[in-house]
């Protein structure tokens, strides 16, 4: 059974940090580009950042850019996302999703923020931080 569960996050106050967890099982991060989105109460779900199967090039938004930091363990098939100076407006339910990367890293460049793009999702986790 293909499976994504993510973990690791919670409250924290601005200028705090955390670090959220996907593990992934029923297949291999060798195959599967990993994304983390997230999506906070009346706004659309956001890519934040992305790693590649086999290169594993890392892509991030703007919005994210010198503050997170994506990292993947290929031997525990688990993708973690590092959060440093957090912001109050980074509260939103983060989700990790898998997508099966048949093509060059130069064209996940140009898709990986791009929901429908995706196999696989994960739960959620909440991340809230406060002012």
């Amino acid at each position: 059974e293909v499976q994504l569960v993510e973990s690791g996050g919670g409250l924290v106050q601005a200028g705090g940090s955390l670090r959220l967890s996907c593990v992934a099982s029923g297949f291999t991060l060798d195959d599967y580009a990993i994304g983390w989105f997230r999506q906070a109460p009346g706004n659309h779900r956001e890519g934040i950042s992305c790693i590649s199967s086999r290169e594993s090039s890392t892509y991030y938004s703007d919005s994210v850019k010198g503050r997170f930091t994506i990292s993947k363990d290929s031997a525990k098939n688990t993708v973690s996302l590092q959060m440093n100076s957090l912001k109050p407006e980074d509260t939103a339910v983060y989700y990790c999703a898998a997508l099966k990367q048949i093509f060059h890293d130069s064209a996940l460049g140009l898709v990986w923020s791009l929901t429908y793009e995706y196999d696989f999702w994960g739960q959620g986790t909440q991340v809230t931080v406060s002012s």
